[in-house]
């Protein structure tokens, strides 16, 4: 095959499939298509090279080729060895106007179920431009692209990037020097973030996209409340309503799936260490328990904290015939998978992709979704396009400021401000019929705020 464009895929056949996804998927992302209509002609990301490490999605598809109408090079990995769709995948390299023979679109390295080998692989690749350089921008989702080349520490750990420091020992802190910034996209990438700011560790400017407020309350609570059950829905077929389900975590993610096992008839307990999203949890109508008060009677367990051992093995073994778990909070360990591995005695059998029934010694045996990985993303395809809008609207917003107004970003780790949060939400009120009130010049002095806003000041927590 003749093509200027790297790659490796699951298979490329699937690329006219996946262009009819992304077409429909275009209709229901009315803020990056209207970024792509105030930017496309101004290309104001000409010269950007983006390495992205997002779920490989038909919903990324669509940033990915919005990144690409405002000009920038774009090269790409998922984040997560079960999150791909393997048909957006394909027709992303392929591209718009591209063929299965002459691909003329993105390089794209990702593939659904991938070993972890091969992710740390692609995610080196992604970061390895065609000329020997790296990119000069990232976007990145639970920081592991910016874990590489911010840390080589980490590097040298994976036998796969060993190799990539004997073949060249300044590569990676060549490549840190040529970076402009970094857009993080969820929870946990955010703390990884801040964490190296606040160890001394960070080489560039961070702007933490999960905690814009049309991400984190739309994405995490609105996407969560429609994807989760969706994925328990696809894994297992099992009636939902009427079961006793436990969140673990009453965060905005916690929220949303709480909402969704509730609107199915499910019993909903929580469990939280927070006291304020515990009495949140209580006055919305949850019971807020222990996981150990509930771990042996109920039927349904739901991580969603962002944390790790969130659920334990020793927990696993003392639940029920049949107890379905799943993970929706970012990261991979908040099920300890490693340790349910070693319980004397246990058996995986695989039911089908990202279904496994785990059969202890005793012979009783429970149901654990995406090998504890994100189950809404390895069972189902994750968030719907609108409330993906919302969050990808911020990420190339993000990317646009980073890359043009550099000398505003020292080092450090930021938020959108007020503003380009409004707007997000602006640009996808005509999709729902949404009408705004407008404030009189008398209304906005009273309260303090210009008429066309921002109508909220930063503190406000919505």
């Amino acid at each position: 095959m003749n093509s200027s464009v790297d790659f490796k895929v699951a298979d490329l056949s699937l690329a006219e499939f996946g262009r009819k996804e992304i077409t429909l998927a275009e209709h229901e992302m009315p803020g990056l298509m209207a970024m792509r209509a105030e930017y496309a002609a101004s290309q104001p990301l000409a010269g950007a090279r983006i390495t992205g490490s997002l779920h490989m999605t038909v919903q990324t598809a669509v940033l990915i080729e919005t990144l690409v109408a405002l000009g920038a090079e774009v090269r790409w990995c998922s984040c997560n060895i079960f999150s791909t769709q393997d048909h957006a995948a394909a027709a992303v390299v392929v591209g718009p106007d591209g063929t299965q023979d002459a691909p003329k679109g993105v390089p794209v390295y990702a593939w659904k179920g991938e070993t972890l080998e091969e992710y740390w692989e692609c995610t080196e690749n992604v970061l390895r431009w065609p000329d020997g350089s790296g990119p000069n921008m990232i976007l990145d989702d639970g920081g592991d692209a910016t874990l590489l080349v911010d840390n080589e520490e980490y590097a040298v750990i994976l036998s796969v990037l060993q190799r990539s420091l004997t073949e060249d020992p300044t590569r990676w802190t060549n490549i840190a020097n040529g970076i402009k910034g970094v857009t993080e996209e969820t929870t946990t990438g955010v703390h990884r973030l801040y964490q190296m700011h606040e160890r001394g560790e960070l080489l560039f400017p961070a702007i933490n996209v999960n905690d814009s407020v049309t991400k984190s309350k739309f994405d995490n609570k609105y996407g969560c409340r429609h994807s989760l059950i969706d994925g328990i829905n696809r894994a297992t077929d099992v009636l939902i309503g009427g079961k006793v389900a436990v969140v673990c975590g009453y965060g905005d993610v916690g929220k949303g799936c709480a909402e969704s096992l509730r609107g199915q008839g499910a019993r909903v307990i929580v469990t939280e260490v927070d006291p304020i999203c515990a009495l949140q949890a209580a006055m919305d109508g949850y019971q807020v328990a222990t996981l150990d008060d509930v771990v042996e009677t109920a039927d349904i367990f739901v991580t969603a904290t962002g944390n790790f051992n969130i659920i334990t093995a020793a927990d696993m073994q003392r639940m029920k015939q049949g107890a379905i778990v799943g993970n929706i909070g970012h990261f991979d360990n908040e099920i300890d998978m490693a340790g349910l591995a070693k319980l004397p005695g246990v058996r995986r059998n695989n039911i089908k992709p990202q279904v496994d029934e785990w059969i202890f010694g005793d012979g009783h045996s429970i149901l654990v979704l995406s090998e504890g990985r994100l189950l809404n993303l390895g069972n189902a395809t994750g968030h719907p396009s609108f409330v993906m809008s919302n969050s990808f609207t911020n990420q190339t917003i993000a990317q646009l400021e980073l890359f043009n107004k550099t000398d505003d970003y020292p080092v450090g780790v930021y938020v959108l401000p007020k503003h380009l949060d409004e707007k997000v939400a602006r640009l996808h009120l005509d999709a729902l019929g949404v009408k705004l009130s407008t404030l009189t010049k008398e209304q906005a002095d009273y309260i303090g705020v210009p008429v066309e806003g921002p109508f909220k000041p930063d503190s406000y927590r919505y």
